[in-house]
């Protein structure tokens, strides 16, 4: 099916990615002691693919469906968020994963499309990240926990970033022995993923160790070092990328510390949050301005009120991970509800604009 879908049709699909993050966010605070409300056919074990799978599955398929054009793409967006809604009703097994596993499906072929269309080192890596999810996805389907999993899950959000971002370095093109380092960090990253699956000691050590120097190589190569001398907007998203760059770093020195993608340390969930919270809802934060204009045709005004979501978004981390690492409960209770907080004010910030 050829043409792009209409802008108005894309609003659906966002409105149920949202539901997903929203489920997820009240299935995370349930695990963290909160009462709060959360249908009584889900799990708050479904808290990770609410957030990762059915939510950010959602949002970059169907950013990547726009850029495709094609009404076809949109099967991902459309089949992530029923797999959300499925998992939210109560149809965890084998409904919501079969769902998302499909959308992963599609999204690979439209990944596909696009490295055809421009054969880069960028767009395949997206189309790698896309091939993980999927492989995460169809594990998950196959009966595997969801702890044995997330790290590909984790690469799906990570390998993502990492692709736009060595995109959006047109403008600063690193270095050719520069790319083939992104390149062997890219592979090893994917090796470290798989290894892990193995259960054999030490394996699960090369997944974190790759990550340290991924957050390395995006310090030193993106242009947000120079844009965020500037002012505005630009400096903004500067901020949030270098912000959390830094939190990739973090998490990957505590998942190494904890001996890696182990789920029964303590420190694992210190790791796993610093990322996904600190790395990767900083880049939600930063490129927000960019992706919804892009996928609803809408303008998204700048306001210096921006900052607030992505401070409380950092002090309430630093809170929550010291909280797990110590053992102090309450702080990692409060830490989780000000995320919770901090995506909330962000959600509003964006509507209000």
């Amino acid at each position: 099916m050829s043409g792009d879908l209409p802008r108005l049709w894309r609003v659906p699909l966002l409105i149920l990615g949202m539901i997903s993050l929203f489920g997820g966010m009240a299935a995370g605070l349930l695990r963290l002691g909160w009462n709060f409300p959360l249908p009584a056919t889900a799990s708050i074990l479904d808290h990770g693919p609410l957030m990762i799978g059915a939510f950010f599955g959602t949002v970059i398929s169907l950013e990547r469906a726009v850029a495709l054009g094609t009404r076809w793409a949109y099967g991902a967006p459309l089949l992530a968020s029923l797999g959300g809604l499925a998992l939210l009703a109560g149809f965890s097994s084998p409904t919501g994963p079969a769902l998302l596993f499909a959308g992963s499906l599609v999204m690979v072929a439209g990944s596909l499309q696009v490295y055809r269309r421009q054969r880069a080192l960028h767009t395949l890596t997206l189309a790698l990240a896309a091939a993980i999810w999927a492989t995460g996805n169809a594990l998950w389907l196959a009966g595997f926990a969801i702890p044995a999993v997330a790290p590909l899950w984790m690469a799906f959000l990570i390998l993502t970033i990492a692709g736009e971002r060595l995109e959006l370095s047109r403008f600063l093109p690193p270095s050719a022995l520069a790319s083939r380092i992104f390149a062997g960090i890219v592979a090893l990253l994917l090796i470290g993923t798989v290894s892990g699956l193995s259960g054999v000691p030490g394996t699960g050590l090369l997944f974190p160790a790759t990550l340290l120097a991924l957050a390395a190589w995006l310090l030193k190569q993106d242009i947000a070092r120079r844009t965020v001398h500037q002012q505005g907007l630009t400096r903004f998203i500067a901020v949030c990328l270098l912000s959390g760059y830094v939190w990739l770093g973090i998490g990957a020195l505590i998942l190494l510390s904890a001996g890696g993608t182990v789920p029964s340390s303590t420190a694992y969930g210190a790791g796993l949050h610093a990322i996904l919270l600190g790395f990767v809802f900083a880049m939600v934060f930063g490129h927000a301005p960019i992706i919804f204009p892009a996928i609803l045709g809408v303008r998204l005004p700048y306001h210096s009120l921006f900052y607030l979501p992505l401070a409380v978004l950092h002090l309430s981390l630093a809170l929550r991970v010291a909280g797990t690492l110590l053992g102090a409960a309450p702080m990692r209770s409060a830490g989780g509800a000000l995320n919770a907080a901090a995506l909330a004010l962000f959600v509003l910030g964006v509507v209000v604009s």
